[in-house]
């Protein structure tokens, strides 16, 4: 949702001026995507130690090399497969990066629901590409990205106030939950509803 309203703005004011940066128009977009899974990988390093603000300041730096690699790539007209499934490998690789610290903290109390977190981004992932294979692309991407009502950046918020706010983790968690699993539901709903209403009675689409 964030994402969806707000990119454009973003884009403008954080994004398209480093464009102009002679050094940002000679790199590989990939080191660019390698950077940001970098400082991924260091949050489950960080939230057990008690660091979270160090955590919380990769999951910032991962979240935007994520949106200045693409930018770049399409300012270079370096966009490419390979450079979109990389992207979307990392990026799933920073969320269990993220969800394996919050779990480490406290590995009793929180197993569970960090076990519920993990299936939730796994049916609503799961939802964002099959919509997305079946869906034409009429965006900048390389890749249709569907809207949802929880995108990367909300994701990302309830990530910063699980990693500042460690005593509400327990009910940041549930909503957390609930609204990435409503996410992938209505996704999925939104999808077919179209193909099955035109379809003739008694008739399946597959």
């Amino acid at each position: 949702m964030i994402d969806s309203k707000f990119r454009a703005p973003y884009q403008n004011f954080f994004i398209t001026p480093l464009l102009k940066i002679p050094f940002l128009q000679q790199v590989d977009p990939t080191i660019l995507t390698l950077i940001g899974l970098f400082f991924g990988l260091l949050i489950p390093v960080f939230l057990p130690l008690q660091l979270p603000f160090l955590a919380l300041v990769c999951l910032a730096l991962s979240g935007f090399f994520d949106t200045l690699d693409g930018s770049v790539a399409r300012q270079m007209q370096k966009t490419s497969p390979k450079g979109a499934v990389l992207d979307i490998i990392s990026d799933r690789v920073v969320e269990f990066m993220v969800i394996l610290g919050l779990y480490l903290v406290a590995p009793q109390e929180r197993s569970l629901f960090c076990l519920f977190m993990l299936g939730s981004v796994l049916l609503c992932i799961t939802t964002f590409l099959v919509v997305g294979i079946f869906s034409q692309n009429t965006t900048e991407k390389s890749f249709y990205y569907s809207p949802g009502l929880i995108e990367r950046a909300e994701a990302f918020a309830f990530f910063a106030l699980m990693m500042i706010f460690p005593s509400a983790f327990i009910p940041l968690a549930l909503l957390f939950i609930g609204l990435v699993m409503a996410t992938g539901i209505v996704r999925t709903y939104q999808f077919i509803l179209p193909v099955t209403a035109t379809l003739p009675p008694n008739k399946k689409s597959f």
